[in-house]
Protein backbone atom coordinates (compact mmCIF):
# COMPACT_ATOMS: atom_id res chain seq x y z
CA UNK A 1 0.00 0.00 0.00
CA UNK A 2 1.42 3.67 -0.44
CA UNK A 3 2.54 5.49 2.23
CA UNK A 4 0.07 8.71 2.54
CA UNK A 5 2.52 11.74 2.69
CA UNK A 6 2.26 13.33 -0.26
CA UNK A 7 4.48 16.54 -0.30
CA UNK A 8 6.15 18.77 -2.84
CA UNK A 9 6.81 17.77 -6.22
CA UNK A 10 10.40 17.18 -7.95
CA UNK A 11 12.40 18.17 -10.49
CA UNK A 12 9.67 15.88 -13.26
CA UNK A 13 6.61 17.17 -11.61
CA UNK A 14 5.57 14.34 -9.28
CA UNK A 15 4.63 14.57 -6.20
CA UNK A 16 6.43 12.56 -3.72
CA UNK A 17 4.82 10.42 -1.66
CA UNK A 18 7.03 8.48 -0.10
CA UNK A 19 9.10 11.29 1.54
CA UNK A 20 10.08 9.15 4.70
CA UNK A 21 12.23 6.43 4.13
CA UNK A 22 11.68 2.70 5.77
CA UNK A 23 13.66 -0.13 7.01
CA UNK A 24 14.10 -1.55 3.70
CA UNK A 25 14.51 0.87 1.76
CA UNK A 26 17.49 2.09 4.16
CA UNK A 27 18.78 -1.57 3.74
CA UNK A 28 19.03 -1.18 -0.13
CA UNK A 29 21.19 1.99 0.81
CA UNK A 30 23.56 0.40 2.90
CA UNK A 31 23.83 -2.88 0.45
CA UNK A 32 24.50 -0.04 -2.30
CA UNK A 33 26.97 2.01 0.13
CA UNK A 34 28.87 -1.57 0.71
CA UNK A 35 29.01 -2.49 -2.77
CA UNK A 36 31.03 1.11 -3.19
CA UNK A 37 33.51 0.21 -0.72
CA UNK A 38 34.44 -2.84 -3.12
CA UNK A 39 35.74 -0.78 -5.84
CA UNK A 40 39.08 -0.16 -4.27
CA UNK A 41 40.92 1.49 -6.29
CA UNK A 42 44.20 -0.77 -5.13
CA UNK A 43 42.97 -4.03 -4.66
CA UNK A 44 45.16 -5.83 -2.75
CA UNK A 45 46.55 -2.97 -0.22
CA UNK A 46 47.89 0.57 -0.10
CA UNK A 47 50.23 1.79 -2.49
CA UNK A 48 53.91 1.84 -0.84
CA UNK A 49 55.79 3.84 -3.99
CA UNK A 50 55.45 5.82 -6.83
CA UNK A 51 55.24 3.16 -9.26
CA UNK A 52 52.47 1.47 -7.19
CA UNK A 53 50.47 4.52 -7.18
CA UNK A 54 50.43 5.29 -10.41
CA UNK A 55 49.85 1.96 -11.57
CA UNK A 56 46.57 2.45 -8.84
CA UNK A 57 45.85 5.35 -10.53
CA UNK A 58 45.72 3.94 -13.62
CA UNK A 59 42.42 1.98 -12.27
CA UNK A 60 40.67 4.76 -11.27
CA UNK A 61 38.39 5.45 -14.68
CA UNK A 62 37.42 1.46 -13.81
CA UNK A 63 36.32 3.03 -10.99
CA UNK A 64 34.24 5.84 -11.98
CA UNK A 65 32.65 3.70 -14.69
CA UNK A 66 31.84 1.28 -12.34
CA UNK A 67 30.58 3.83 -9.67
CA UNK A 68 28.08 5.77 -11.80
CA UNK A 69 26.71 2.58 -12.96
CA UNK A 70 25.85 1.25 -9.33
CA UNK A 71 24.73 4.90 -8.58
CA UNK A 72 22.35 4.99 -11.53
CA UNK A 73 20.88 2.16 -10.07
CA UNK A 74 20.48 3.28 -6.50
CA UNK A 75 19.21 6.53 -7.63
CA UNK A 76 16.30 5.32 -9.83
CA UNK A 77 15.29 3.06 -6.54
CA UNK A 78 15.65 5.96 -4.52
CA UNK A 79 13.75 8.12 -7.21
CA UNK A 80 11.38 5.04 -7.33
CA UNK A 81 10.67 5.02 -3.22
CA UNK A 82 9.94 8.98 -3.14
CA UNK A 83 7.61 9.14 -5.82
CA UNK A 84 4.88 6.46 -5.36
CA UNK A 85 5.94 5.28 -1.86
CA UNK A 86 4.54 1.60 -2.42
CA UNK A 87 5.53 -0.83 0.43
CA UNK A 88 3.98 -4.25 -0.23
CA UNK A 89 4.98 -7.97 -0.49
CA UNK A 90 6.28 -7.43 -4.37
CA UNK A 91 7.83 -4.24 -3.62
CA UNK A 92 9.88 -5.80 -0.63
CA UNK A 93 10.40 -9.05 -3.00
CA UNK A 94 11.83 -7.21 -5.46
CA UNK A 95 14.19 -4.48 -3.38
CA UNK A 96 15.70 -7.65 -1.10
CA UNK A 97 16.42 -8.95 -5.30
CA UNK A 98 18.00 -5.49 -6.00
CA UNK A 99 20.29 -6.18 -2.76
CA UNK A 100 21.11 -9.90 -3.25
CA UNK A 101 21.97 -8.61 -6.79
CA UNK A 102 24.40 -5.58 -6.48
CA UNK A 103 26.53 -7.55 -3.95
CA UNK A 104 26.98 -9.89 -6.39
CA UNK A 105 27.31 -7.56 -9.18
CA UNK A 106 30.07 -5.44 -8.23
CA UNK A 107 32.88 -7.94 -8.95
CA UNK A 108 31.71 -8.99 -12.69
CA UNK A 109 31.00 -5.47 -12.82
CA UNK A 110 34.92 -3.95 -12.18
CA UNK A 111 36.39 -6.94 -14.38
CA UNK A 112 33.84 -5.84 -17.30
CA UNK A 113 34.15 -2.29 -16.84
CA UNK A 114 38.51 -2.26 -16.97
CA UNK A 115 38.54 -5.17 -20.13
CA UNK A 116 36.40 -2.64 -21.86
CA UNK A 117 38.10 0.53 -20.91
CA UNK A 118 41.48 -0.94 -21.84
CA UNK A 119 40.00 -2.27 -25.08
CA UNK A 120 39.30 1.44 -26.19
CA UNK A 121 42.35 2.78 -24.76
CA UNK A 122 44.57 0.42 -26.66
CA UNK A 123 45.71 -1.51 -23.70
CA UNK A 124 46.72 1.85 -22.20
CA UNK A 125 44.65 1.57 -19.09
CA UNK A 126 45.03 -2.07 -17.39
CA UNK A 127 42.42 -5.22 -17.60
CA UNK A 128 41.80 -7.18 -15.38
CA UNK A 129 40.64 -10.36 -17.81
CA UNK A 130 42.94 -10.72 -21.17
CA UNK A 131 42.11 -11.51 -24.46
CA UNK A 132 44.51 -14.60 -26.51
CA UNK A 133 44.23 -18.33 -26.26
CA UNK A 134 40.57 -19.46 -26.62
CA UNK A 135 40.49 -19.65 -22.85
CA UNK A 136 41.13 -17.01 -22.16
CA UNK A 137 38.42 -16.10 -24.47
CA UNK A 138 35.65 -18.28 -23.02
CA UNK A 139 36.82 -16.35 -19.85
CA UNK A 140 36.68 -12.92 -21.03
CA UNK A 141 32.87 -14.28 -22.12
CA UNK A 142 31.87 -15.70 -19.33
CA UNK A 143 32.70 -12.73 -17.27
CA UNK A 144 30.64 -10.46 -19.93
CA UNK A 145 27.65 -12.86 -19.30
CA UNK A 146 27.85 -12.67 -15.80
CA UNK A 147 28.26 -8.69 -15.93
CA UNK A 148 24.83 -9.20 -18.30
CA UNK A 149 22.96 -11.07 -16.46
CA UNK A 150 23.37 -8.78 -13.33
CA UNK A 151 22.95 -5.32 -15.00
CA UNK A 152 20.06 -7.23 -16.88
CA UNK A 153 18.02 -8.11 -13.44
CA UNK A 154 18.47 -4.91 -12.04
CA UNK A 155 17.08 -3.07 -14.99
CA UNK A 156 14.24 -5.85 -14.89
CA UNK A 157 14.11 -5.19 -11.55
CA UNK A 158 13.54 -1.13 -11.98
CA UNK A 159 11.09 -1.70 -14.82
CA UNK A 160 9.25 -4.06 -12.75
CA UNK A 161 8.62 -2.11 -10.08
CA UNK A 162 7.82 1.12 -12.64
CA UNK A 163 5.09 -1.17 -13.92
CA UNK A 164 3.53 -2.03 -10.28
CA UNK A 165 3.46 1.73 -10.19
CA UNK A 166 1.64 2.23 -12.99
CA UNK A 167 -1.04 -0.20 -12.23
CA UNK A 168 -1.94 1.51 -8.91
CA UNK A 169 -1.63 4.58 -10.92
CA UNK A 170 -5.52 5.03 -10.18
CA UNK A 171 -4.74 4.85 -6.29
CA UNK A 172 -1.53 7.07 -6.15
CA UNK A 173 -3.95 9.73 -7.97
CA UNK A 174 -1.29 10.25 -10.78
CA UNK A 175 -2.11 13.29 -13.22
CA UNK A 176 -1.52 12.87 -17.13
CA UNK A 177 2.10 14.07 -16.70
CA UNK A 178 3.17 11.61 -14.44
CA UNK A 179 1.36 8.51 -16.05
CA UNK A 180 3.61 9.60 -19.05
CA UNK A 181 6.82 10.36 -16.94
CA UNK A 182 6.41 6.40 -15.41
CA UNK A 183 5.40 5.10 -18.49
CA UNK A 184 8.97 6.24 -20.09
CA UNK A 185 10.49 5.47 -17.05
CA UNK A 186 9.12 1.66 -17.07
CA UNK A 187 10.27 1.93 -21.25
CA UNK A 188 13.85 3.15 -20.15
CA UNK A 189 14.52 0.05 -17.88
CA UNK A 190 12.84 -2.27 -20.79
CA UNK A 191 15.39 -1.15 -23.15
CA UNK A 192 17.78 -1.83 -20.56
CA UNK A 193 17.07 -5.27 -19.70
CA UNK A 194 16.91 -6.51 -23.67
CA UNK A 195 19.77 -5.02 -24.35
CA UNK A 196 21.63 -6.94 -21.51
CA UNK A 197 20.09 -10.30 -22.69
CA UNK A 198 21.24 -9.70 -26.56
CA UNK A 199 24.54 -9.22 -25.02
CA UNK A 200 24.84 -12.57 -23.04
CA UNK A 201 23.57 -13.87 -26.89
CA UNK A 202 26.30 -12.04 -28.30
CA UNK A 203 29.26 -13.50 -26.18
CA UNK A 204 27.51 -17.04 -26.91
CA UNK A 205 27.50 -16.51 -30.24
CA UNK A 206 31.59 -15.31 -29.55
CA UNK A 207 32.14 -18.37 -28.42
CA UNK A 208 30.40 -20.63 -31.19
CA UNK A 209 31.74 -18.81 -34.14
CA UNK A 210 35.57 -17.30 -32.47
CA UNK A 211 38.12 -20.50 -33.89
CA UNK A 212 36.83 -19.11 -37.56
CA UNK A 213 38.27 -15.96 -36.81
CA UNK A 214 41.36 -15.96 -35.13
CA UNK A 215 43.09 -13.01 -36.29
CA UNK A 216 39.76 -10.79 -35.27
CA UNK A 217 39.74 -12.19 -32.29
CA UNK A 218 39.97 -8.89 -30.19
CA UNK A 219 37.21 -7.26 -32.07
CA UNK A 220 34.61 -10.53 -31.46
CA UNK A 221 35.41 -10.71 -27.35
CA UNK A 222 34.12 -6.74 -27.54
CA UNK A 223 30.98 -7.57 -29.32
CA UNK A 224 28.73 -8.07 -26.39
CA UNK A 225 29.77 -4.66 -24.94
CA UNK A 226 29.82 -2.83 -27.85
CA UNK A 227 25.95 -3.55 -27.31
CA UNK A 228 25.86 -1.15 -24.20
CA UNK A 229 27.60 1.30 -25.92
CA UNK A 230 25.07 1.79 -28.17
CA UNK A 231 22.43 2.87 -25.93
CA UNK A 232 24.37 6.27 -26.13
CA UNK A 233 22.28 6.42 -29.56
CA UNK A 234 18.96 4.20 -28.54
CA UNK A 235 18.46 6.29 -25.49
CA UNK A 236 18.15 9.97 -26.91
CA UNK A 237 16.14 8.28 -29.69
CA UNK A 238 13.28 6.89 -27.52
CA UNK A 239 13.44 9.84 -25.36
CA UNK A 240 12.90 11.89 -27.83
CA UNK A 241 9.86 9.42 -29.35
CA UNK A 242 8.76 9.93 -25.55
CA UNK A 243 8.38 13.28 -26.24
CA UNK A 244 6.70 13.90 -29.14
CA UNK A 245 4.01 11.40 -28.41
CA UNK A 246 3.25 13.22 -24.99
CA UNK A 247 3.54 16.88 -27.02
CA UNK A 248 0.67 14.87 -29.23
CA UNK A 249 -1.37 14.25 -26.13
CA UNK A 250 -0.90 17.34 -24.03
CA UNK A 251 -3.90 18.34 -22.77
CA UNK A 252 -4.48 22.49 -24.74
CA UNK A 253 -2.53 25.44 -22.92
CA UNK A 254 -0.05 23.27 -20.83
CA UNK A 255 3.12 23.72 -20.93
Amino acid sequence: MPRQSIGDRDGDGFRLRGQHATRLETFIDASFAFSLTLLVISYNQLPDTVAELRQALMRVPTFIASFALIAMFWNAHHRWSRRFGLHDGWTTLLGLAMVLTVLVYVYPLRMVISSFLSLLSGGWLPSELGVGTSGQLADVQAAFIIYSVGFGLLAWIMWRLNVHALRHADALALDDNERHQLGTEAGVYRILFWVAVLSILASLLVLWIAPAFDRRIMLLAGLPMWLYAALSVVMPLYAMRRGRQWKARRPPGTE
